[in-house]
Order: structure tokens, then C-alpha cells, then sequence
């Protein structure tokens, strides 16, 4: 390959991951006003979330064609068609991470419309930060190729999982003692699912990290196994 053909291959896969790093951080950001937007009751910013996930699904697009077009042309082997192969599965947990900030938003639009009536006292907000960081630290373990990273966010899914648990036996008790609360404890319930959701895609992103650095694919295998296997 002619030098100045590498250095615009290079180029191109850089841009690249500066866009699926643009899209995550679009993506954060409508989490986190989701989850305001439920605190707050704000309908501009409940509305602001709705319509903003249509930059989301035009970021995939983009991406996904940018990838189909770069391995059509220049028909990368080994590590360079991993990354492509580990961007588009990336933006396709992206794009549906923006799903669920939209659902997130649109359940507090419900409750709020309400008036919070009948309304359990639930705190999401741990869940919900957890989400949040693991999100951050895949798009940081994809940006710095970090497997190590990676395999931590794998680890706390886990804990989210419990988590959501945790919720859905508290929304139990609350619907039983006041079936007045059933409602609202459904669309709790339902954004509670939205946020586990998020960490699940969080996870699959970690995944696709510890693929392209190492050419392993990790899912559906145990974590001990992994870290044995990828990290020792």
C-alpha cells in the first residue's frame, strides 16, 4: 500500500472513532437528562429528549455507512477490520442506549402529567449513576484500546442486575400494601428496565473492545474464564 494511500486509510479510521466517541457522548447526555427530566418534571426537557434521539439514529447511519464504504474500498485484514467490525456493533448498542434514554423520558413524561399521583418513594439514582459510569468507561476503554478497563465494566453488570432486582421487589411491596400505586410502580418499573437495559449495552460494548484488541470473542463466556484467558 502507497504511503500517502496508508495515511489516508489511517485517516479515515480515526475519523471514525472520533464519531462513535461523538455519538456515545451524545448518548450520555440524553441519559442524563432523562433521568433530570424525571426528577424535575421539566416537559421542555422531556420533549428536548424525545426529539434529540433522531440525531442518534442518524449518527448510526452515518457510521455504519462509513464502515461498509471503508471495508468495501480498502479491504482491511487482522486488527483494522476488527475496529470496524467492533464500530458497528458499537453503534448499534449506541443507537438503542438512545432508545431507552427516549423511553426513560417518555415514562416521566407519564408520571408527570399525573401530577406524581400515587406516586412510591423510590430512589433510581444509584442504578441509574452505575449505568452511567460503566457507559463512560467503555467509551474510554474503546478510545484508549484498554482491555483491563473493559473487563471492569463487564464486572459491574452484575451488580446492576441486583440492583434492578432490588427495585422490582420494593415496586412489589408498594403495589400490594397500596394498590393505588400500581401505576405508577408499573412505569417506575418500566424506566428501572430501561436503565438495566442501558448497562447491558454498556457490557456488550466492553465486549467488543476485549475483540478488537485481542481478536477474542467474550461473550456468553465466564468472567473468571475471560480474565484467566485475556488478562493473565
Amino acid at each position: 500500500m502507497a504511503e500517502h494511500t496508508s495515511k489516508q486509510f489511517d485517516a479515515e479510521l480515526e475519523s471514525v472513532r472520533s464519531r462513535v466517541l461523538q455519538m456515545g457522548g451524545l448518548v450520555e447526555e440524553q441519559i442524563t437528562r432523562a433521568m433530570e427530566s424525571l426528577i424535575a418534571g421539566d416537559m421542555e426537557l422531556i420533549d428536548r429528549v424525545i426529539a434529540d434521539d433522531h440525531r442518534v439514529n442518524l449518527l448510526e447511519v452515518e457510521l455504519d455507512e462509513a464502515c461498509s464504504h471503508i471495508i468495501a474500498r480498502r479491504q482491511p485484514a487482522a486488527g483494522d477490520l476488527r475496529l470496524l467490525i467492533a464500530v458497528i456493533k458499537t453503534i448499534t448498542d449506541l443507537e438503542r442506549i438512545g432508545d431507552e434514554a427516549e423511553k426513560i423520558a417518555r415514562m416521566a413524561k407519564l408520571i408527570h402529567a399525573a401530577e406524581r399521583l400515587h406516586m412510591p418513594h423510590l430512589d433510581l439514582s444509584r442504578i441509574a449513576d452505575q449505568v452511567l459510569a460503566m457507559l463512560r468507561q467503555s467509551l474510554d476503554a474503546f478510545a484508549r484500546l484498554d482491555v483491563s478497563e473493559a473487563m471492569k465494566v463487564v464486572k459491574q453488570d452484575q451488580a446492576v442486575d441486583d440492583g434492578f432486582r432490588a427495585i422490582m421487589r420494593q415496586l412489589i411491596t408498594f403495589m400490594m400494601e397500596d394498590p393505588r400505586t400500581i401505576t405508577r410502580s408499573l412505569e417506575i418499573l418500566f424506566i428501572a428496565k430501561a436503565v438495566e437495559r442501558i448497562g447491558d449495552h454498556a457490557k456488550n460494548m466492553a465486549e467488543y473492545v476485549v475483540y478488537m484488541v485481542k481478536g477474542r470473542d467474550v461473550r456468553h463466556v465466564a468472567i473468571e474464564q475471560v480474565e484467566k484467558e485475556i488478562l493473565e
